[in-house]
């Protein structure tokens, strides 16, 4: 996959899979480019063990799952977008904090494919300390629907997310099935 000078691949598979919410006014700003669709290639499943104090519920995290499979969306980002420091110097918001990165969330490299077959590394945002029984809610899980919906990840992937989001909160089942 040809990348321009300058530019990391970064593999996003929560909320930031919609185009809206990772290049946002308050985020990239229309910096992140989205290349391809892609899964994980090692086994991982979506789960939802961390608590999000800007949306009020826990959030996406991929975890080693076997035979699992996490789609999500590909993008090329400027090298200077994703750390603060680089990001600053440019008065602007940088991935890793708009990602947690040391709070939250820690950065890593993962492998994923896009539909063609092609294998190539991405930087990946994944828990540092997951906990268990924490609860997402409704108006969340829209948002990691409609991303991979909007990117035109397969439709059993998102059964299966929508599966997992109506698991670990039984009190929006209902609601997610609508989804």
């Amino acid at each position: 996959m040809e990348r321009t000078g300058g530019t990391k691949l970064v593999f996003q598979y929560g909320s930031n899979c919609l185009d809206s919410q990772i290049n946002g006014k308050d985020r990239l700003e229309g910096d992140a480019k989205f290349i391809s669709t892609a899964e994980t290639v090692d086994d991982y499943e979506i789960a939802f063990d961390v608590f999000s104090k800007t949306r009020h519920c826990a959030t996406a995290d991929i975890v080693r799952r076997p035979g699992g499979r996490v789609w999500g969306a590909l993008y090329e980002i400027p090298d200077c977008l994703i750390s603060r420091e680089t990001a600053k110097a440019l008065n602007r918001t940088s991935l890793d904090a708009i990602e947690g990165e040391g709070t939250n969330y820690q950065r890593n490299e993962i492998q994923v494919r896009t539909p063609d077959g092609q294998v190539v590394t991405a930087l990946t945002y994944t828990v540092i300390n997951p906990q268990d029984g924490l609860k997402t809610d409704l108006d969340y899980v829209r948002y990691i629907i409609a991303g991979p919906r909007e990117r035109g990840v397969p439709g059993e992937y998102i059964d299966k997310v929508k599966e997992i989001a109506a698991a670990n909160n039984r009190g929006i089942a209902d609601g997610v099935a609508r989804l």
